[in-house]
C-alpha cells in the first residue's frame, strides 16, 4: 500500500482528512490534517489534542508498516490552507483563493498567478472569479493545470464582545 494511501486510510476511520504529506531532511514526515467533518465535541478547527491522537496512531500504523521515517509531525493545514483535490475547490467554494498555474493563461492576458473567489466546479472544470484590468472576470481551469492553489486567511482582530 502507499504511503498516503495508508494515511488517508487510518485518518478516515478516525474522522480526519489528509490533506497533505512532506518529506523533510533528516528523517521528518509532516502530515497536515483537517476535519472530514465537525467534530465530535463540535468543534469545526483541528486543536492540540487531534493532532495528538492522530500522531499516536500514525507512529503505531508506521511501525506495523514498517515506514521509514525519523520524526513526524502533525499538524493543521493553517489559515492559508492548500487546496490540492477537486473536492477542496467543491468545499471552499466562495471563499477567497490565490492560484498560480504551471503554464501563463493566454485568455487571461498570459498571467499565471490569480486571486480572486472560488465558484463552485462544474465537473472537473475549476472556477475562479478575479478582477480583471476591465472588470470581473472568471478564470476556467482544471486540477492538472494547477502548481499551486491556497486559500486567502481572512481574520478578524475585532473582539468578540461587539
Amino acid at each position: 500500500m502507499q504511503l498516503q494511501q495508508l494515511i488517508e486510510t487510518s485518518l478516515a476511520g478516525m474522522g480526519y482528512e489528509l490533506v497533505d504529506v512532506e518529506h523533510a531532511a533528516r528523517g521528518l514526515m509532516r502530515v497536515y490534517i483537517d476535519l472530514a467533518a465537525l467534530g465530535q465535541d463540535g468543534h469545526d478547527t483541528i486543536t492540540v489534542e487531534d493532532c495528538e491522537k492522530v500522531s499516536h496512531q500514525l507512529t503505531h500504523v508506521f511501525t506495523v508498516e514498517n515506514v521509514n521515517y525519523e520524526r513526524l509531525e502533525v499538524s493543521s493545514p493553517g489559515l492559508d490552507r492548500p487546496l490540492k483535490k477537486l473536492a477542496d475547490y467543491v468545499r471552499f467554494a466562495g471563499q477567497e483563493a490565490l492560484v498560480k498555474l504551471r503554464m501563463p493563461m493566454a485568455a487571461a492576458a498570459n498571467r499565471k498567478s490569480f486571486q480572486g473567489i472560488l465558484l463552485a466546479p462544474e465537473g472537473d472544470q475549476l472556477k475562479l472569479e478575479f478582477e480583471a484590468k476591465d472588470g470581473p472576470a472568471v478564470l476556467d481551469f482544471t486540477l492538472a493545470d494547477v502548481d499551486k492553489a491556497r486559500l486567502v486567511p481572512q481574520v478578524n482582530f475585532r473582539s468578540r464582545k461587539a
